[in-house]
């Protein structure tokens, strides 16, 4: 009694101390008090919904949830409740923290499995949906193909002669070929059906088969499995110690490679040149050859002369010694005779540059003496006058 005396007045004095202090304080202590709230509700309902979960007549949480106290932990919790009863507040018996994060890991899990699910069911529906509407446009497209193939080979014939057996019996013929077509395609559909059902047994069979092996398995086929991978594992080093030395060769040859393609590079850069010095070379032979022809020509034609003077020669005869000295004698007669003429011409010229200078001097006189002694005779006096006075005449 006196412990529960001393608890009360030591709250009623807290109580007290509470109501003293100020806004701001309580205000951040309704807060927290709030907050701790809504964590414990969130807490709550998802213990609740854990135990909704459990099978109806298993009324009590399992063995790794029950509560096991000690002494020790009974003296703990009796000192918390004493103080939580000091500070007003009353809390019931909680969960620890292991059995807390075991109830919210097994909630996490049950909420990826729910979202998986969720998941591959709106997959299988997609998947089915998109199913439907790939065969609803495969369908669609196959009405379109036989409207358009009626309206072509039908309705044409039928809009052209109206009311005729011709187009009667054509409608029907297109109606029993297409029943026939369909009758096929049901029967191909069925066979396939029948093919992809007896696929179905042999795939299950052998998938039990398969189980059934992998459950006959023993330690020893597990340690042969061991032994086979051993080997496998050291086929695979000693496989990629030949691809090392494979990748080392392939390096080699490749700077091989290298090596003759810059080889190869000049040697078609010196062919290229070859190739046009070839040109060249061909279009100066060319350009002999024309001159060897032109050449031949010109030694033909001096072979012709050569022959030609070589024949004179040979047809000439020398004339006595008598005659070539009387040749010679005429030859000084003429050219004496030439000089002769040719002194005489150049007396003869400078005689009549005499009379041409004494003719020009008696012209300007006689010019002078008409203008002055004859001023009003006429043209014609004057040109008889000149005429008269002209000594060459």
């Amino acid at each position: 009694m006196s412990d529960d005396e001393s608890e009360s007045a030591g709250s009623e004095s807290q109580t007290g101390e509470e109501n003293e202090l100020p806004v701001i304080q309580l205000c951040q202590l309704v807060e927290e008090l709030s907050y701790g709230n809504s964590a414990l509700k969130t807490e709550t309902e998802m213990f609740e919904k854990y135990y909704a979960k459990l099978e109806p007549g298993d009324h009590h949480l399992p063995r790794s949830l029950e509560i096991k106290m000690s002494a020790a932990e009974y003296s703990q919790l009796r000192a918390r409740r004493k103080t939580r009863a000091r500070t007003g507040v009353d809390h019931g018996l909680g969960l620890t923290v292991d059995q807390k994060l075991e109830l919210v890991q097994k909630e996490l899990e049950d909420s990826k499995d729910e979202i998986r699910h969720m998941r591959a069911n709106a997959e299988r529906d997609l998947q089915h949906h998109e199913a439907i509407i790939e065969e609803a446009e495969i369908r669609w497209a196959e009405v379109e193909k036989a409207v358009h193939e009626f309206e072509k080979d039908i309705l044409t014939t039928i809009s052209k002669k109206k009311g005729s057996i011709l187009a009667t019996q054509k409608v029907m013929k297109y109606i029993e070929d297409t029943n026939r077509r369909r009758d096929n395609m049901k029967d191909k559909l069925r066979l396939k059906n029948v093919s992809l059902k007896v696929q179905r047994k042999k795939i299950l069979l052998q998938l039990r088969q398969k189980e059934e092996v992998g459950e006959a398995l023993h330690d020893v086929d597990f340690q042969q499995l061991k032994i086979e991978n051993a080997q496998f594992l050291e086929t695979i080093e000693a496989r990629n110690q030949e691809l090392i030395l494979l990748k080392l060769a392939s390096g080699d040859t490749l700077q091989v490679l290298n090596a003759y393609k810059s080889k190869l590079h000049q040697a078609m850069e010196m062919y290229i040149n070859l190739d046009k010095e070839i040109l060249l070379r061909e279009e100066l032979l060319e350009k002999m050859e024309k001159e060897t022809l032109q050449v031949e020509e010109d030694r033909a034609k001096a072979q012709a002369v050569n022959k030609k003077l070589r024949k004179q020669l040979a047809e000439f005869h020398v004339p006595p010694v008598m005659m070539y000295i009387q040749e010679k004698i005429v030859n000084g007669d003429l050219e004496k005779s030439i000089k002769m003429w040719e002194r005489k011409v150049e007396i003869a010229e400078m005689s009549l540059k005499g009379y041409r200078k004494a003719w020009n001097k008696m012209k300007t006189t006689n010019e002078q003496l008409q203008a002055i002694y004859l001023p009003g005779n006429s043209q014609k006096q004057a040109t008889t006058c000149r005429s008269r006075f002209d000594p060459l005449k």
